[in-house]
């Protein structure tokens, strides 16, 4: 059964007569075609008895027919107003256009106004975030093929960082390198910004790369991913450039002991929020537990941060096919930060990791 059989199948179940998808990565994960609007409409529009239609740009009219999706595509122009003929069109195709879902997590409230004016009787009686979340949840044999292959892309990411790394080259330098030889490669688009992040700004877990330039004798941080037909990787690692500290090697042995007992602890049934705890009693055992700031990690699939979370308090069990990152980082303010990630693929007895850079301390030996 195809993503939007199923789709269709629970409009059905849950007596809607019309879900309005609005998400470009989930129009992706049901038509083939990925666009990013802006601030133009992009939408599906499905029904549980009646042909779906994909409503976009006139100028993205063809790249949605050529990108495999056999449906009907209606157009418009930036002079008209896009809801008058998205309404128009739902009229035509389908009487029943009471009862709606739409995603509630991402839908602007402009555009939910904009249903309203032209449907004022219409009522949203089911929440097609939450069914995005259930559909996605377990990956199927080729999706999983598919992000086996942007784990291999970002080891390469890491393998032309780390040869990257110079006394003197900027952060944003190096991330400049991983990018362009990937594109070099054919991989045209990353999964997120290229983070590459040495010395103390390693310390901000969502910091940016900077000019700051990479000196001897520093951790460095890398967080990167690529988008493998639609489907992401995203990994992390820190390697010291030059020899490390005693502090910056204990920080990184203690990160490090976490990550790999997460990974070996990882089965079907074992419940999200224990999966979190072993990673985070090793590292506040050690006493670094106030600068594990983040949750263990979180879903990845057609977008680099899906459900669930893995973390306290979500007592969902794993089960075989589920993918998501393990990523504890420690992050002490003035002296360094850590992290360590690999996503994985529950399988039967335990998971796969995607990417498979050595995760050892890998001193990369200083030159200019």
């Amino acid at each position: 059964m195809s993503h939007l059989t199923q789709l269709q199948q629970w409009i059905a179940d849950q007596g809607v007569d019309v879900a309005y998808i609005s998400d470009p990565t989930d129009i992706n994960y049901f038509t083939g075609f990925y666009s990013e609007p802006e601030e133009r409409v992009l939408a599906l529009f499905v029904f549980p008895d009646a042909a779906p239609f994909l409503f976009a740009p006139a100028l993205s009219v063809e790249a949605a027919k050529k990108a495999g999706w056999t449906g009907d595509v209606f157009g418009y122009m930036d002079q008209e107003d896009p809801f008058t003929a998205i309404a128009a069109r739902i009229k035509e195709r389908s009487q029943n256009n009471r009862t709606w879902a739409i995603e509630k997590d991402v839908l602007p409230f402009g555009r939910y106004e904009a249903v309203r004016k032209f449907f004022p009787d219409a009522v949203f009686t089911a929440d097609a975030s939450r069914y995005m979340e259930q559909a996605k949840l377990i990956k199927s044999a080729d999706e999983i093929a598919l992000m086996v292959a942007a784990g291999k892309e970002a080891d390469e990411c890491f393998r032309v960082g780390f040869n990257a790394l110079r006394t003197g080259i900027t952060e944003q330098g190096v991330a400049a390198e991983i990018d362009y030889a990937m594109m070099q490669q054919g991989v045209m688009h990353m999964s997120f910004d290229t983070i590459v992040q040495a010395g103390i700004n390693a310390a901000d877990p969502h910091g940016e790369p900077s000019a700051a330039q990479v000196a001897p004798n520093e951790l460095v941080l890398f967080d990167l991913g690529t988008n493998h037909q639609g489907y992401m990787s995203d990994a992390s690692r820190t390697v010291a450039y030059g020899e490390p500290t005693a502090k910056q090697k204990e920080i990184f042995d203690v990160c490090l002991e976490a990550q790999l007992a997460a990974m070996d602890a990882v089965k079907p049934g074992l419940l999200a929020s224990e999966l979190d705890k072993i990673a985070r009693d090793i590292i506040a055992q050690a006493g670094y537990g106030e600068y594990f700031i983040h949750r263990l990690g979180h879903g990845i699939g057609t977008s680099t941060h899906e459900f669930p979370s893995i973390m306290a308090g979500n007592d969902m069990p794993l089960q075989e096919g589920m993918c998501f990152s393990i990523e504890p980082g420690i992050y002490i303010p003035g002296v360094a930060g850590v992290r360590i990630e690999d996503c994985v693929h529950v399988t039967a007895t335990g998971s796969e990791p995607f990417t498979h850079t050595d995760k050892a301390l890998r001193v990369i030996p200083v030159r200019d």
